[in-house]
């Protein structure tokens, strides 16, 4: 069974800083691209920023130059380094992996990590 365990949520004061981390775990050959999205109360999720296979990065206007996203391969592990912290941050923020149980061309599965909260304070 493949589990994505996020971590490094928690509460920081506004211009402080935090590092998300996302390991994949189970028994798949490789992931595929990974990502970040947030959800704050009331509003719908959205995607903050992406990585492809090959490293490609991505970005929201809102948070583009005050997060990098960055992967480890070996370790199935996405990052999200957050600088700059605005309390419009606040919002519980997930993972998604995109994944192949084998090798070859086959299509990527998708999951879902289970979200850590993000509170930024003014």
């Amino acid at each position: 069974q493949v589990q994505l365990v996020e971590s490094g949520g928690g509460l920081v004061q506004a211009g402080g800083s935090l590092r998300l981390s996302c390991t994949t775990s189970g028994s798949i050959f490789s992931t595929c691209a990974m990502a970040w999205y947030r959800q704050a109360p009331g509003k719908q999720r959205e995607l903050v920023a992406g990585i492809t296979s090959g490293g490609r990065t991505s970005y929201s206007d809102s948070v583009k130059g005050r997060f990098t996203i960055s992967r480890d391969n070996a370790k199935n592990t996405v990052y999200l380094q957050m600088n700059s912290l605005k309390p419009e941050d606040t919002a519980a923020y997930y993972c998604k992996t995109d994944y192949r149980y084998y090798s070859g061309p086959h299509p990527c599965t998708t999951s879902w990590g289970q979200g850590t909260q993000v509170t930024v304070s003014s």
